[in-house]
């Protein structure tokens, strides 16, 4: 019976991958010195672009175009990928005299995307070429070139795809950072074209969606007694019982915490009202609020409940740290 031989890496492994990042790192540095104005024209391009942005490119460069156009429909500038062998076949068809092309080959000259040149020209659609060479023929043939040359490829033998496929990812990044920061899209923008993750949940979530209300507050009078207090707090299992006025206005809140210095300072705290040891005047939030506001407050200020008031200061509802961690706010 033969066995498998087991094949170990060699000495020179770690070298080699720490020299991979180390060219890769100084192919993405370098292209600090070529945003200049072909990158401001291409920025008015998409800025003023009615239709939408289009993304192609064969083999590394296309998997390196899918991700440029996915990052800027993600940050609030519309793409889709095109495949320039499918856009041969009928996918033209997606494309726009409106719409702005991104084409992406290390060479610029790649035939699948060259094919299509000339009939998204005839379209009237604008093109913006991304390349490691300035004088190929589809750098020519754009209305703005971006330089995304590498002196050298990270593979050893210089051939595979590495610190050019980098570069221009990086390159597209830039891009649509810049547009992001052009449009004003901001934190809640993002969100709303993430809604399913995490993310989105984090920045769209508002109090008034996870925070408990009516009964579920837990809310006495300020001349309630301790022992009432605390059987309040205990049914509301939140932590905390609000002290509130008749007309719902918050006085304070009367916390574990509360409970266990009464007891160290007073002796007869059984005989005190709540009003008496309360913590007066709580940090609040109103409804409207994040809830990412409120766990970036209870962090701070080292708390683990909040009331929530309305515009007058009434209590409408009431939030604590499980509730948050529950909704996945946290």
């Amino acid at each position: 019976m033969s066995q498998i031989q087991t094949i170990q890496p060699s000495p020179q492994a770690l070298e080699l991958a720490r020299q991979v990042l180390l060219i890769e790192g100084e192919a993405v540095l370098a292209l600090r010195g070529r945003i200049d104005d072909a990158f401001l024209r291409a920025l008015a391009l998409i800025l003023n672009c009615r239709g939408r942005v289009i993304v192609s490119g064969i083999g590394k460069s296309g998997h390196i175009g899918r991700k440029i156009a996915a990052t800027l429909a993600s940050t609030g500038t519309p793409a889709f990928f095109v495949h320039p062998a499918e856009a041969s076949h009928g996918d033209l068809g997606m494309i726009t005299a409106e719409d702005v092309v991104i084409g992406i080959s290390n060479s610029g000259e790649s035939a699948e995307l060259l094919n299509i040149v000339p009939p998204i020209k005839r379209q009237g659609a604008r093109l913006i070429a991304m390349t490691g060479n300035g004088q190929s023929t589809l750098s020519r043939d754009a209305d703005v070139h971006l330089d995304a040359g590498v002196a050298q490829e990270a593979c050893p033998l210089n051939l595979a795809p590495t610190a050019s496929t980098t570069a221009a990812l990086a390159l597209g990044d830039a891009l649509a950072v810049a547009l992001l920061d052009a449009r004003g899209f901001g934190a809640e923008d993002f969100a709303r074209s993430h809604p399913g993750g995490a993310l989105g949940r984090r920045l769209l979530l508002r109090l008034r969606d996870v925070m408990r209300a009516g009964e579920a507050i837990p809310t006495v009078a300020p001349e309630e007694g301790i022992a009432g207090a605390i059987r309040e707090m205990t049914r509301g299992t939140i932590g905390m019982t609000v002290v509130i006025s008749p007309e719902r206005k918050v006085l304070g809140i009367f916390t574990d915490g509360d409970l266990r210095r009464a007891v160290l300072k007073r002796p007869d705290f059984r005989n005190l009202a709540v009003g008496d040891v309360m913590t007066r005047d709580p940090r609040v939030l109103t409804p409207d609020k994040l809830a990412a506001e409120a766990v970036e407050m209870m962090e701070k200020h080292k708390i683990n409940q909040i009331p929530v008031v309305d515009g007058q200061g009434c209590l409408v509802g009431a939030v604590n740290m499980h509730d948050l961690f529950q909704a996945k706010a946290i």
